[in-house]
């Protein structure tokens, strides 16, 4: 939104307030515990499903895009302004309150066995929105900020994100070398296990080579990873401490399902995506195309906009507030929280996302990352569909 003064042109951000909402998001737990103390509705366990898989998709679907980019003279300025990362900061105790007490009602409460994996599924949700604030605070410059991240991913354990995102999937994006970018023809099924092995894998090792010039064993306390799992470990230790040792498992289970939501990002956020290789064996540098972005206001409001991912990868260090939409990026037929559904059902994948990344890549699909199983047979399917 613009308003003209008699000198020069004011960009304010009309969506100022509403980054708040990233905080609302993980308090979901608690609303549930009110909502059943209150009426006694097993139903409100099951708040987080409803929220992320129902209530968000359709209000993107209602409130729709908004591709309003800050002027490049504005950038500065609000990239200093405290008050968006005081939007985030707020969003970590609540986080860990909300895990405390859904913890504690799973083995105090005498729930029924669907209210309990509702329960575990509206705290895992809460776990999975926190990796998004650790991927924030973790991509910061500042040594507070890096620390919050890796106390934001301690309850989800998820640590090992903070290395390998940073310093893994930023630089191999959208390269058949990268684990957390999904290939034509994967099923997010088949993506899991093999981002989450890859993923742990190069950030023990992006450690490792880290260390060893440091002249440290990968095991010195300097370890990114260790830290952060450490942190984790901490928490689980003081929780079965306090609970007993039947926390333990609603606490694994949370924590595999609040990271499935990070993969199901990963999955829809380069799927079919390859940047073009170099005959000296480099790639080219990740451009606005090499992403899948949403403007969809709602999710973007949620995931502190997230889903302007082309700009996110070619200005890391940008924070949320000024990261711009870009008319040449692909673009999502819907938000996140509506594309992870699909992601879920490969058949319905397919159907929608598979002709996208075909007209993206002007039917030319030796351009696309493909599985390598299916590659040579990708290719000979849509062999002579390049566009001129």
């Amino acid at each position: 939104m613009s308003t003209t003064t008699s000198a020069t042109p004011v960009w304010t951000d009309r969506k100022r307030p509403f980054w708040l909402f990233g905080a609302v998001i993980v308090a979901l737990p608690l609303y549930a515990f009110a909502g059943y103390s209150l009426t006694g509705w097993g139903l409100f366990w099951w708040l987080g499903p409803i929220f992320v898989y129902g209530v968000i998709p359709l209000l993107d679907r209602l409130r729709g895009t908004d591709a309003d980019n800050p002027p490049e003279s504005r950038v500065p300025s609000l990239s200093q302004e405290r008050y968006y990362r005081w939007a985030v900061y707020v969003a970590i105790p609540i986080q860990y309150l909300s895990f405390i007490v859904g913890t504690w009602i799973a083995v105090s409460q005498n729930l029924a066995w669907w209210e309990l994996l509702g329960l575990l599924l509206t705290v895992g949700g809460v776990s999975g929105a926190a990796i998004n604030i650790g991927h924030e605070l973790g991509h910061a410059t500042d040594r507070l900020d890096r620390w919050l991240a890796k106390i934001a991913l301690a309850p989800v354990i998820y640590g090992h994100f903070y290395v390998e995102h940073n310093r893994g999937h930023h630089v191999r994006v959208a390269t058949p070398e990268d684990p957390a970018s999904a290939r034509f023809g994967e099923t997010f099924w088949e993506f899991l296990p093999r981002c989450l092995s890859g993923s742990i894998a190069s950030a023990w090792n992006i450690e490792k080579r880290r260390l060893a010039k440091q002249g440290h064993s990968v095991w010195h306390w300097s370890n990114d990873n260790l830290q952060s799992w450490g942190l984790s470990a901490l928490i689980l230790i003081a929780m079965t401490a306090w609970l007993g040792w039947i926390a333990l498992p609603f606490m694994l289970l949370q924590a595999a399902y609040g990271g499935s939501l990070l993969e199901v990002v990963n999955y829809l956020e380069h799927y079919g995506l390859r940047r073009e290789q170099r005959a000296d064996g480099s790639f080219e540098r990740c451009q606005p195309h090499h992403s899948w972005n949403s403007n969809h206001i709602v999710t973007n409001l949620f995931l502190y906009h997230l889903q302007r991912h082309s700009d996110h990868h070619a200005n890391p260090t940008r924070p949320y507030q000024s990261l711009r939409h870009f008319e040449e990026a692909p673009q999502l037929p819907s938000g996140y929280a509506s594309m992870i559904l699909l992601a879920y059902f490969p058949p319905l994948w397919f159907k929608v996302m598979n002709p996208k990344v075909v007209a993206h890549h002007r039917g030319d699909m030796s351009r696309a990352n493909i599985k390598p199983e299916l590659r040579e047979r990708v290719l000979a399917q849509y062999a002579g569909r390049k566009a001129a």
